[in-house]
């Protein structure tokens, strides 16, 4: 089996940038509204990284701790600098990063510029069979 798909071919291009000032519950209403699991958040300025936070990264670190979604701000709970890929990288390498890194999905990041989302699903739907 050869898989010679890249990351740009199989990402989801539906995601939303975000503030990480923003609190948690506007988080989830962004996320709900997109129909999303996980949010870019934001470079604060050109010397900044992105950050990514998952809707599991809500559940553990806000409803698993009982704090209100109305009184953390995403910037607590995301993970910055967020692991970005190359929309050129093949998918086997990006299963491969995600597995070494122990992340579930990435930002597709060129030129500084956020395209898209990938994930795991998204590799293996859409890189791992021939269409």
């Amino acid at each position: 089996m050869k898989i010679l798909k890249r990351v740009g071919d199989v990402m989801k291009d539906d995601f939303a940038v975000v503030d990480g000032l923003i609190t948690v519950a506007e988080a989830i209403r962004i996320a709900r509204d997109k129909h999303i699991k996980a949010l870019v958040v934001n470079k604060r300025d050109e010397n900044d990284e992105y950050g990514l936070v998952l809707m599991n990264d809500i559940a553990k670190k806000v409803l698993s701790q009982n704090k209100s979604p109305e009184r953390v701000n995403i910037y607590e709970i995301m993970t910055k600098p967020a692991l970005g890929v190359s929309p050129d990288m093949n998918v086997k390498y990006c299963a491969r990063l995600f597995e070494r890194f122990g992340i579930s999905r990435a930002p597709v990041i060129d030129n500084g510029k956020v395209l898209g989302v990938v994930s795991y699903n998204s590799i293996v739907m859409y890189g791992m069979l021939a269409d």
